[in-house]
């Protein structure tokens, strides 16, 4: 990941309920969620998400899909895995007692229902 597109993740999760919709998303896994339900999970109005959705898809955290009516929501779970593992990059000059559990979720190793 380049660091323009890593200022764009990070600055787009800056953001209390831009990141409380991504965690949800996230949660949610591959099928996504209708823009409705992310809003009454969040307690968002429809504009603020459309805004938070859209800033979300801009830095590439997030993509939609048409389902007959609805529109669902996905994380990008490539992006997710590329902002960690661009931070945790150059970790602590490789020390595996400090970096090793972050590269491991990073890389996906570590991914479990309770941690992807």
């Amino acid at each position: 990941m380049e660091q323009t597109d890593a200022v764009a993740a990070l600055s787009a999760l800056a953001h209390p309920g831009r990141l409380a919709v991504f965690r949800l998303l996230v949660k949610a896994g591959a099928p996504g969620l209708p823009a409705g339900q992310i809003a009454e999970a969040v307690g968002s109005l429809s504009n603020t998400l459309s805004a938070n959705l859209n800033i979300l898809s801009q830095a590439g955290l997030v993509h939609s899909r048409r389902d007959g009516r609805q529109i669902i929501y996905t994380a990008d779970y490539d992006a997710m895995r590329g902002l960690l593992t661009f931070l945790v990059e150059d970790c602590c000059q490789g020390e595996p007692a400090i970096c090793g559990p972050l590269t491991a979720i990073a890389s996906g190793d570590a991914c479990g229902p309770r941690t992807c």
